[in-house]
């Protein structure tokens, strides 16, 4: 049944593959790009800088991702890609693509232009709006310690009231309570209709905080306690290796246990589902291997009766991971680093810069719009990637 699943949501691609003249990679370039931004407003979070990777094909068309890896891969993935049928997305990833998830979404960028289609569409999609929600994390401490917990109150007020439907925070403080205590505090002042969603990043806190990987009763009393709270979820509370310990404690908790941003490939996930791990499966849009992967991971979750929303990323790079969710049908698209108190057309402002369009994303009363622009849906100005190219 996923076999044939899969396939009925490639056929359009292989479809148009097979009607055109063959298309071959031309060339493939990746560099830096710093946009202007005083010392104070990259301080503050403003996004300024950028990974660009071009797909060059012997049409002429060009397709572009912000989300391309260091320099330092251009000679493999020269070797990889370059007289290569730029239709053969899954041989690429084959061939080593997979770990160059932000690569594979200009592949799809350059095809999207040929077939004058939105990515999304060409993967069988056919959702026009997603829920965004923001994650936000605090200057500062990574265990946002130092945030008073009246200030992650007005920043969630700050959201629902321009129109968003969700935020995310961390559950990083040394003692998890008080952040079951900011999610009451948060839910008091914004009701029950936002959502209010709590990542403990499983790995992450030893390496950044200091702090241990939850074991299970510390991962049981807090989920207990955000669930009586009013959260909407927990995401990865144990070890990402681990596949037992969510599996029972969502079997245990109401609340809803997420994960998945760690894992490359479809393995992971499908053992996650075979353990019933997550409640909803999260792959990050460039880590899981690229658009392609996760509309697989998409279609492996469905089979399971399993949510998939993906981790999520911010600005221009988000374009990908846009198409990606639109493919899949997800009912939220993360917006991911948020740093308060800016709202992301602030962050990202100045990217705008480098495209020809009055807005990166159509954002209206708490619903992105899908992208009509063929591609990942940004109208790319080429001179402007020139002029602020990094030399090197």
């Amino acid at each position: 049944m996923i076999a044939a699943s899969l396939a009925a949501v490639l056929a359009p691609m292989r479809s148009l593959a097979s009607a055109v003249k063959p298309v071959r990679i031309r060339d493939v370039d990746v560099y830096g790009i710093r946009l202007p931004a005083t010392d104070a407003e990259t301080a503050a979070g403003v996004y300024s800088r950028y990974s660009v990777v071009e797909i060059q094909t012997d049409m002429g068309v060009t397709g572009y991702s912000f989300a391309g890896p260091s320099q330092r891969a251009l000679p493999a993935l020269r070797q990889m890609l370059v007289g290569k049928d730029l239709f053969a997305v899954e041989q690429h990833l084959r061939n080593g693509l997979l770990a160059y998830g932000g690569v594979e979404h200009a592949i799809w960028d350059a095809i999207g232009k040929i077939a004058n289609q939105p990515v999304y569409r060409l993967l069988g999609g056919t959702r026009t709006s997603v829920k965004p929600y923001l994650t936000c994390v605090w200057p500062g401490n990574a265990d946002q310690s130092q945030v008073p917990f009246k200030d992650q109150v007005a920043m969630a007020v700050k959201i629902k009231n321009a129109g968003f439907k969700g935020m995310k925070i961390r559950v990083w403080r040394p003692d998890p309570m008080d952040d079951v205590e900011v999610c009451r505090q948060i839910k008091a002042a914004v009701g029950k209709d936002f959502y209010l969603m709590f990542d403990r990043t499983a790995h992450a806190p030893v390496e950044m905080a200091h702090q241990k990987i939850w074991d299970y009763d510390t991962g049981l009393k807090v989920a207990l306690a955000l669930q009586d709270a009013g959260a909407y979820w927990l995401e990865e509370p144990f070890a990402r290796p681990d596949y037992e310990s969510p599996a029972r404690l969502a079997a245990a908790v109401d609340i809803l246990i997420t994960g998945g941003e760690g894992y490359q490939g479809t393995e992971a996930f499908r053992q996650c589902l075979m353990h019933k791990t997550y409640d909803i499966l999260q792959p990050d849009g460039r880590g899981a291997g690229g658009i392609l992967t996760c509309r697989k991971v998409g279609v492996l979750a469905e089979a399971f009766q399993v949510q998939c929303i993906l981790h999520g990323t911010m600005s221009l790079m988000l374009a990908g991971w846009l198409q990606a969710t639109l493919s899949i049908g997800s009912d939220w698209q993360e917006v991911a680093l948020l740093t308060p108190p800016l709202m992301p057309e602030e962050q990202w402002a100045p990217a705008m810069k480098v495209l020809n369009q009055k807005s990166m994303f159509n954002i209206h009363d708490g619903v992105l719009e899908a992208p009509t622009s063929p591609g990942l849906g940004l109208e790319v100005n080429p001179a402007a990637l020139k002029q602020y190219r990094v030399p090197g």
